[in-house]
């Protein structure tokens, strides 16, 4: 299987999920639509909604267009390999956060060894089930296990800042992608349209702020109305109908009120004044700078921490949640490493 069958097999593979969840489509959609609906009873954060917009993004990223620009960055990916094995640990804390290490592992022609999360196990599996019967070649190369990751040359982990030090711990003798803990930031600047701020509610509340690409944190101009901003995020009040968030939200206000510490109560998140970055599910942290050369500053130091940054000058609001195939997580270029391995047996 060359580059262009493995770039024409994804692309289908999107094409797919498109008219799956286009109800116009005429395709049948019964089993992609249960597993919508209940994915949420293993994971209570896993709302329909969630999941449906997590499996549209992957769907509306997987064009033959999209994935042929990708691809022709790393012109070794036309060359023949022998593929070897990549152990992939997937985390579970938005729906499909694993999907892209699926596909960066397949586009170069490597086969995969998956452990995914308990939390978010159904998806991915139905996900390849429509690779293999779109190109049953796939399924030689693709491996799900629920027992320790064995038999592999690489790995891929993502997880938290205390996961990762296990990780590190029995897979640091093998070439490895590590993730831990980052966060995302947004920097207001004072001039933003009523529509930016509006979608910058976006990046803040899908999926519950618990993405690393979601904003946790906002920087603000020093004299700057916070309170301005409240009215434009009315739209997502309804996030307190997810138990689990209101929960959240009502022990962290308990705590501010008990331990007399100034903050914002919108009703439906908190804000508070914080030198932090990686805010409790349902408050947003935000902190004012002096100047935009202080600001950049103070987020370049804290640049290995950062998952993105969200503003005029960066990932454009609204779309922290919508990464293109080459926005990598960590910074750190997937395809370029799996590149870097000649053959198995040879790491």
């Amino acid at each position: 299987m060359d580059l262009q069958e493995r770039i024409k097999s994804f692309a289908a593979l999107g094409e797919t999920l498109r008219n799956l969840l286009d109800e116009k489509s005429g395709v049948t959609n019964d089993k992609l639509n249960v597993l919508i609906a209940s994915q949420h009873i293993y994971n209570p954060w896993f709302t329909p909604e969630n999941v449906r917009r997590a499996v549209t993004e992957i769907a509306n990223e997987l064009t033959e267009e999209n994935l042929t620009r990708w691809t022709n960055r790393y012109p070794k990916l036309n060359e023949e390999i022998i593929p070897f094995k990549v152990g992939i640990i997937m985390a579970g804390n938005i729906p499909l956060v694993g999907f892209h290490d699926f596909l960066s592992v397949l586009i170069t022609g490597h086969n995969l060894i998956v452990k995914t999360s308990s939390k978010d196990h159904e998806l991915i599996v139905y996900i390849s089930d429509i690779l293999c019967s779109i190109n049953p070649s796939f399924a030689e190369k693709i491996i799900f296990t629920e027992d320790s990751l064995t038999n592999f040359d690489v790995v891929i982990a993502t997880g938290s800042d205390n996961s990762s030090r296990f990780f590190d711990y029995y897979f640091g003798k093998y070439p490895n992608i590590i993730r831990r803990n980052r966060n995302s930031i947004a920097i207001i600047e004072g001039d933003e349209t009523d529509d930016e701020i509006e979608s910058l509610g976006i990046d803040i509340f899908s999926y519950f702020g618990l993405g690393c690409r979601n904003v946790s944190k906002i920087y603000c101009p020093k004299g700057y109305d916070l309170k301005s901003v409240f009215k434009h995020w009315n739209n997502f009040s309804t996030i307190t109908s997810n138990s689990k968030y209101t929960n959240n939200y009502d022990f962290n206000k308990a705590v501010y009120i008990v331990n007399k510490e100034t903050f914002y109560d919108t009703g439906y998140v908190l804000l508070k004044e914080d030198t932090r970055l990686s805010s409790p599910v349902s408050v947003l942290y935000y902190e004012y700078y002096e100047s935009q050369h202080a600001v950049k500053q103070q987020t370049e130091l804290l640049k290995e921490k950062i998952q993105c940054i969200v503003g005029k000058h960066g990932i454009p609001f609204g779309k922290a949640q919508s990464p293109e195939l080459w926005d990598y997580a960590d910074g750190i270029d997937t395809i370029e490493f799996l590149l870097k391995k000649k053959i198995a047996g040879i790491l």
